[in-house]
């Protein structure tokens, strides 16, 4: 079902509760933001409210309190990096719920950026009574942080109980318009990218993808499972042995839709700079790194032909170059290849900028777990929570 959009909503003189991701990296001490990617991602909603009337009360989360209040986790440095990126004032509320802050919303201020919801151990509960106090006064809710909208928290779901209508920011929007365009009814041919270390944390996803796409290229430290549940010698790889009745499962479901690497990359030792070989069978005491060159090709030539593509996981240690060779070769070939292409979050992205072509890729999600959710078919309650059209 088509949720409602902000767009939707007469937010004239209308007080909204908005839930954003500024789940933002901090230096030691809490005091200092070391990226603002996810304040900035955000900035078009929180413009379209206020350029239409409305007033906002921001919630997020940041890091793992552990439900208590941590000066280290602390949003008032967002408070202060958001005031000077909308240049105009953002009152950092003392708390999220409680008389203080009902005073604020009461007072008429245009952005209220309430303190980090997740010092309430009722957030992660999803309580009915902790979601009624963040409501209270609010007109509507929007959401915009797709990054926490699969979990079923206060802020994210359990709070759309208590307010009329619950929209989503355009953010949440343009994820949502994305990942749909790839998972049902994709441009053909449709072709997924699977790389990561584990086929265990992406079983979902494999079995859901086998539904959708064409091709399935296999990379990553999973191709080693995949591997050793064929029979092929893995040398020191990672590898999940107990996994391997499942990968065996795996691949004769997908029969000629999935590919695997054909030749790799690989150390004695796991390190940055560390002296490597490029084989088709991994000998004893070596371990792969990342796909080989003839991989590349065979991979390259599949992205050439797509017109849709679905990217999560690298295909190698990337974060130890020279081993993200084939991942940035990979990203290279998804940007020339002119196919509407969705790119999870995490390593993928780090791929897509490493390689300079984030601005060829047609979507990058901005949530990691959510969009591995949506991509394995599940439902994600601060999405089903959403208002239907």
């Amino acid at each position: 079902m088509p949720k409602l959009s902000i767009r939707d909503l007469d937010l004239n003189g209308k007080l909204v509760f908005m839930r954003v991701d500024f789940n933002v990296p901090l230096a030691p001490g809490g005091q200092e933001i070391t990226s603002d990617k996810r304040i900035r991602a955000s900035l078009p909603t929180i413009k379209y409210a206020l350029e239409h009337g409305a007033r906002l009360v921001l919630a997020s989360h940041l890091g793992r309190p552990k439900g208590k209040p941590n000066p280290e986790m602390s949003l008032k440095p967002v408070a202060a990096r958001l005031q000077e990126l909308l240049g105009e004032p953002v009152v950092m509320a003392p708390d999220c719920i409680g008389p203080e802050v009902e005073k604020l919303k009461a007072e008429g201020h245009r952005v209220i950026l309430l303190e980090n919801v997740r010092f309430h151990p009722e957030e992660e509960k999803n309580d009915p009574e902790f979601a009624r106090q963040l409501a209270a006064g609010c007109d509507y809710y929007v959401n915009d942080a797709f990054g926490s909208a699969h979990r079923a928290h206060a802020s994210t779901e359990a709070i759309t109980r208590f307010l009329p209508k619950a929209a989503a920011g355009l953010l949440m929007e343009k994820e949502l318009e994305y990942l749909t365009r790839v998972t049902q009814d994709p441009p053909r041919p449709c072709i997924a990218l699977l790389g990561g270390a584990k086929v265990s944390d992406k079983i979902e996803v494999i079995e859901n993808l086998l539904k959708i796409v064409d091709r399935l290229l296999i990379g990553g430290a999973m191709a080693y499972t995949f591997k050793l549940a064929k029979g092929e010698p893995v040398g020191n790889s990672l590898v999940e042995p107990d996994k391997a009745d499942l990968a065996r499962e795996l691949m004769a479901k997908a029969g000629d839709k999935m590919l695997l690497p054909v030749d790799h990359v690989v150390v004695e030792k796991i390190e940055a700079g560390a002296p490597s070989q490029v084989v088709e069978t991994i000998p004893e005491g070596w371990a792969g790194v990342d796909i080989g060159p003839k991989t590349i090709e065979l991979y390259s030539a599949e992205i050439a032909r797509a017109k849709s593509i679905i990217w999560n996981g690298p295909m190698g240690v990337f974060e130890k170059p020279p081993f993200d060779a084939g991942t940035v070769a990979l990203a290279r070939a998804v940007a020339e290849s002119g196919a509407l292409s969705v790119v999870g979050g995490g390593d993928s992205e780090k791929a897509i900028k490493a390689a300079g072509v984030a601005d060829k890729i047609s979507h990058i999600s901005t949530g990691g777990g959510a969009s591995l959710e949506f991509l394995a078919g599940l439902v994600l309650p601060g999405v089903a929570a959403l208002t239907d059209k």
